[in-house]
């Protein structure tokens, strides 16, 4: 029977070999992420020979959701595990974040056994690095106009050190306690996944971006390289009082931080209107559809 744990940052290594060969575009295939937000769904790990599981057991049904396996090897064994460790705890198999062709391998020795439905708000913005780059052409000229009230400012864009990693914290505390009257669980979850991606930011392979401006913070971004094409913002902070400085931040990181990268994937926008405005402002490439799948 499989058996979940916590992970550790000592896991790294076999858990980036085995997203490696898969080499996922969602960005729940990141060893960062997988550290930094277990909190907020009470995560475990597991492996089961070549393939790396996360299991969020603190979900809203009160099912365990696992993501679709990670790595290599035969797939019908590794469902039929999940399957077993499910039925053993008395919930259905519930998996999430799977692609279309995640889907179609489950069809593939699975059919009819499931049900499978579009999460739209755990859906990831896939951008082209050029365009967000350097943002030509009639549909990007309001983010040009963005970008040029905002250079009306005197600001300095600068990757993250380790000399700024305290002044980051306290930034995103702030931002965080001006939003949030009331503390909840998944605003607690977030600032103690802040704090993972700095305490632990050179160990996690992570790269970062600030904007100065009368040498305070007003705008941090975190990410990483996801897979063989893309990268992936993690977070992304600003002090929405300066015109065009989340333009400005995007910017700047996608020409610092992703260059070599197809693709930057922005992660989801969790049902969130504005956020999904926004996301959508930057005309995606395209939107990296998932989906619940749900053993009968």
């Amino acid at each position: 029977m499989l058996q979940f744990r916590d992970i550790d940052i000592s896991d790294k290594v076999w858990i980036d070999e085995l997203l490696r060969k898969s080499d996922f575009m969602g960005c729940e295939y990141s060893f960062a992420n997988n550290m930094a937000w277990k909190r907020l769904y009470d995560s475990k790990i597991t492996r089961y020979k070549d393939f790396y599981i996360s299991c969020a057991f603190n979900t809203d049904d009160n099912i365990p959701s696992f993501t679709f396996p990670a790595g290599s090897g035969d797939y019908k064994d590794v469902i039929s595990q999940l399957r077993a460790f499910s039925e053993s705890i008395g919930k259905p198999l519930k998996l999430w974040g799977v692609t279309r062709n995640g889907v179609d391998i489950l069809n593939e020795y699975f059919d009819n056994q499931f049900t499978c439905s579009l999460d739209r708000d755990s859906s990831d913005y896939i951008y082209s690095t050029e365009k967000l780059i350097n943002l030509k052409g009639k549909k990007y000229h309001k983010k040009r106009n963005h970008l040029a009230r905002f250079n009306e400012y005197e600001w300095k864009y600068s990757p993250i050190t380790e000399k700024d990693f305290d002044d980051c914290i306290l930034f995103c505390t702030h931002t965080y306690n001006e939003k949030n009257a009331v503390e909840s669980h998944s605003g607690i979850a977030e600032q103690f996944a802040i704090n993972t991606y700095f305490n632990l930011f050179s160990e996690l392979e992570l790269k970062g971006g600030i904007i100065r401006i009368n040498n305070e913070i007003k705008a941090l971004t975190i990410g990483e390289k996801l897979n063989s094409n893309t990268f992936c913002t993690h977070i992304e902070k600003a002090d929405s009082s300066y015109q065009g400085i989340y333009v400005g931040i995007c910017n700047e990181f996608a020409k610092s931080a992703a260059v070599g990268c197809e693709y930057i994937n922005r992660e989801e926008d969790l049902g969130i209107e504005g956020l999904r405005r926004s996301k959508l402002s930057y005309y995606p490439e395209f939107i990296l559809e998932k989906y619940e799948v749900i053993f009968k």
